[in-house]
């Protein structure tokens, strides 16, 4: 069995003439080979794109159309590359874009250039969590590595090899884990193109699976849509996964930009499709809800329950009781409350936080019931957004647009995307970009969800009601 310190690790980077490898060309490329220990070879070479170079990447690398002019076009040093990543593991930071202008310029050559592969900004993520921002020249400033030769391919490669030692020698175990395994394309379906998964969105968004025959048989949405669908084309830990990887045979995807709205569609279309492999989420998503009541002593209680096991409308949906437990436990020592009222403290007698003077008695009649209700009722009357009308504005599809969602009297209207300099006051300026939707108990759930759990979102709030 391979362990870390058995591998090979080529690190990679590479300075490009834009941002994607599909329409894009190398212009430079450099690799550091790490054999666990230490650094023990090296590569770096200039390339000729055989395409103009535009002025702005000029202005970022310093790499001019006159300065490639003589250098080796990308075939005529494919061979030395492919040898020096012979049975090594593909390192980058942001690997996605390095492996796939690598996978770009062998596939012109008619060559599948394919290898385990590993990010380092989501190993960075796990193994040193807290930085502030894991782009490369940030998150290494940050740590004390300098970058000799910014956004040249050289100095780039070096910082990131530098790295991905610091990674290695702090968690081994878990850089193993990380390790992406390529696809195997005789594993999956005939019928499903590598091409198609290969030009999948690196992005926020909603993504279809359909069978041979054509129909629907799973939703999802991801933060990174090509990411997540390769998860599931590799997923042979469960019964479910290996069938669904066995007539999995087209993908669709829809670029969203915001999570919000991601959500929002995928629950729209499972309800609207009802995939087989969805069939847990049909119903609802959000099983247990936070539910408030008065006792016999008049204080109120807070509590999670089932839906199912009640008519009450709950204050708030879950999608496991855990996580509801986890929220009113949070809650309560947000707003000193009674753990014993709120359900997560069994005594006949004081709740050991009234012990520790935490509780305010509420649970013994101590506090005044006329005080503790009132925390409760503050707590709730900006729980959610009943009867107001408000737009949540948040990342585009691309950099020039803004999402948007509305809620209006407090009832969610729907979606839609506008020009990123749009601002208005105004709910009747909305209509051009709004595509409608149905509120239900679900799509209610999302968005309180979502305006509970992330704080990136900008709120717009509307005083005049239409």
């Amino acid at each position: 069995m391979n362990t870390l310190d058995s591998m090979n690790f080529v690190i990679v980077d590479v300075e490009t003439t834009g941002g994607s490898p599909k329409h894009s060309k190398i212009t430079e490329l450099a690799m550091y080979k790490y054999d666990g220990v230490e650094i023990v070879d090296e590569f770096s070479s200039l390339i000729n794109p055989e395409q103009e170079i535009p002025e702005f990447i000029v202005r970022l690398t310093g790499i001019t159309n006159a300065s490639v002019k003589n250098a080796p076009k990308f075939f005529e040093i494919a061979k030395k590359v492919i040898e020096f990543c012979e049975d090594s593991i593909f390192v980058a930071h942001n690997v996605s874009f390095d492996y796939g202008m690598f996978r770009s310029e062998f596939k012109t050559l008619g060559f599948d250039f394919r290898k385990p592969h590993l990010c380092t900004v989501v190993a960075s993520r796990h193994i040193i969590p807290g930085y502030d921002s894991y782009s490369l020249g940030k998150l290494t400033r940050q740590i004390g590595i300098q970058i000799v030769n910014r956004h040249r391919a050289g100095g780039d490669a070096l910082a990131t090899a530098k790295l991905f030692e610091i990674l290695h020698k702090k968690n081994k175990k878990k850089l193993l884990s990380l390790i992406k395994e390529e696809l195997n394309p005789k594993s999956i379906h005939p019928n499903l193109d590598m091409d198609d998964i290969d030009s999948l969105p690196n992005k926020t968004g909603v993504y279809t699976f359909f069978n041979e025959f054509n129909q629907i048989i799973y939703i999802g949405k991801s933060v990174n849509v090509k990411n997540r669908v390769e998860q599931h084309l590799r997923n042979k830990k469960s019964a479910k996964g290996i069938r669904m990887i066995e007539e999995i045979s087209r993908v669709e995807s829809e670029i969203t930009g915001s999570d919000l709205i991601a959500m929002l569609l995928e629950s729209e279309l499972i309800k609207k499709h009802q995939p087989k492999y969805n069939r847990r989420l049909r119903k609802s998503k959000f099983p247990f809800g936070l539910y408030d009541s008065i006792n016999a002593e008049g204080y109120m209680e807070l509590r999670i329950a089932s839906v199912n096991k009640t008519e009450d409308v709950p204050l708030l949906h879950f999608t496991t009781k855990k996580e509801g437990l986890e929220y009113l436990r949070q809650i309560c020592q947000e707003h000193k409350l009674c753990q014993k009222l709120c359900g997560l403290y069994e005594s006949k007698n004081a709740c050991f936080q009234f012990e520790v003077k935490e509780c305010k008695g509420a649970c013994i009649g101590k506090e005044k019931k006329e005080v503790y209700n009132r925390r409760i009722e503050d707590y709730l009357e900006n729980l959610q957004y009943k009867g107001k009308s408000f737009m949540i504005m948040d990342k585009g599809r691309k950099r020039n647009e803004k999402s948007l969602v509305l809620i209006k009297e407090g009832v969610f209207q729907g979606y839609g995307y506008a020009p990123y300099q749009f601002y208005t006051k105004d709910m009747k300026q909305l209509d051009q970009f709004l595509i409608s939707m149905k509120e239900d108990r679900d799509i209610k759930s999302i968005v309180n969800s979502y305006l509970r759990k992330d704080k990136k979102h900008r709120i717009i709030e509307f005083s005049e009601q239409l």
